[in-house]
């Protein structure tokens, strides 16, 4: 009887180093990284892993003859079955790459549809990752196309059935992709159904965001009580997942977990998950999850805002930075990371692990959405209970007296809440 280890498929990770691209990322980081994305997929077992140096890349090949040899004989005596190369391959490169090393081949965005794939949830999800996956498969034609018999999650590049190859020419992809897109867009009418009626609920939409593994989830959990997968697992969440929270001494907002961000993110994918990152969009605050431990914490964060950017975020959003791990640093680093955070008041320093710095960052969060709170006094007629429960519910009624004209009120507010009031 076969073990469920000898069921995992033997995978290597190689980071090309290329010398000649100027946006290349420091590269131990970068396979570490590489290395991460592959431990994500539970059928995956990573026996190793290696930078490789180029000056340029090979058109046909990617690495010159004699790296080629000298990591065939490195794959075979190991007995790798699926080599991962953490960059950009042409079908062309793979194709003959495969070839060279008789193993499978997958390149960064392969990896990153079949860690999509593994982790989507919900049904628009799930459509998304098919959509991009297929648009990824039309170029790779040379390749196997197992998508319409899988008989196992994941996409098929990894392992499963279907190992034999099977023709799908474009029509066939065509076809489906055109399917997919008529069911995504049923899922998507009823999500804006969703968020119409989410809009009614006058309440401010506050959006986690960060690099994948920033521990958005865990703070998620810690502040709301829910059960999102939060694990040491780089693309733990790739459905937004929403939670009310009251803040301290201020309203109730809706909390929204996304998909953490990752540097080079294939541009179909950006597109594919802007559904999964609506909310962002539709924010009232964002709050930027970092886990300041990370050597490459910095480069982490402009990948995020990149992100942002290209998603249409700008900078008239109110922003909080949170400096999240602060328990996986050393005593002294992270008390001058304490106060050089409290000295910036869009800048703040926690562990969603402890709890450390939880209640000051709800109380920010408050303060930041309530902004400068004014007082108002209002005459609401007897009618218009639905108004004036709203203004229970918000907590923002200092007093009430009964009058013949209705009910006089005196209300202490924030400008969006005025809005907000103006428009029920």
């Amino acid at each position: 009887m076969q073990t469920h280890e000898r069921l995992r498929t033997r995978a290597w990770v190689l980071h090309p180093d290329i010398k000649s691209d100027e946006t290349r990322r420091d590269a131990i980081p970068a396979l570490e990284e590489a290395a991460a994305l592959a431990a994500a997929l539970p059928d995956l077992d990573v026996i190793g892993s290696d930078v490789v140096r180029l000056a340029r890349p090979h058109p046909g090949m990617l690495f010159g003859s004699g790296k080629i040899d000298e990591l065939r004989d490195r794959f075979k005596s190991a007995e790798v079955e699926l080599v991962l190369v953490d960059g950009p391959l042409s079908p062309v490169q793979q194709r003959n790459l495969e070839k060279a090393w008789k193993v499978k081949i997958l390149d960064r965005t392969g990896l990153i549809l079949e860690i999509f794939s593994d982790r989507a949830r919900t049904r628009e999800g799930v459509l998304q990752v098919e959509m991009a996956a297929l648009s990824y498969q039309r170029t790779r034609l040379v390749r196997a196309w197992t998508h319409l018999e899988r008989q196992r999650g994941g996409l098929g590049f990894v392992g499963g059935p279907g190992e034999t190859q099977i023709e799908a020419d474009r029509r066939a992809i065509d076809d489906q992709l055109v399917r997919l897109r008529r069911q995504l867009d049923k899922v998507v009418k009823t999500r804006t159904l969703h968020r119409s009626a989410r809009a009614k609920v006058p309440y401010p939409i506050v959006a986690l965001v960060g690099y994948t593994n920033a521990g958005k989830s865990t703070l998620f959990n810690r502040l709301t009580g829910a059960e999102v997968m939060a694990k040491d697992m780089l693309f733990a969440t790739l459905d937004p997942t929403m939670r009310r929270v009251q803040l301290p001494d201020g309203p109730e907002v809706i909390l929204s977990d996304t998909v953490g961000f990752i540097s080079d993110l294939p541009t179909e994918l950006v597109a594919a998950f802007r559904a999964t990152l609506e909310e962002v969009l539709s924010a009232d605050l964002i709050l930027h999850v970092r886990d300041i431990s990370h050597a490459e914490t910095a480069h982490q964060a402009d990948d995020v805002a990149a992100i942002l950017d290209s998603l249409g975020v700008d900078d008239s959003r109110p922003q909080i930075e949170i400096w999240n791990k602060l328990d996986q640093l050393d005593p002294d680093e992270a008390e001058a990371l304490r106060q050089r955070a409290s000295r910036d008041e869009d800048v703040m320093a926690i562990s969603a692990l402890t709890g450390e710095g939880l209640e000051a960052l709800l109380t920010r969060v408050a303060v930041t959405l309530q902004g400068t709170r004014i007082e108002t006094n209002l005459i609401l007629p007897y009618s218009d209970g639905r108004r004036r429960a709203w203004l229970f519910e918000q907590d923002v009624v200092q007093a009430e007296t009964p009058q013949e004209d209705g009910y006089h009120l005196k209300v202490l507010w924030s400008a969006q809440q005025a809005a907000r009031f103006d428009k029920l």
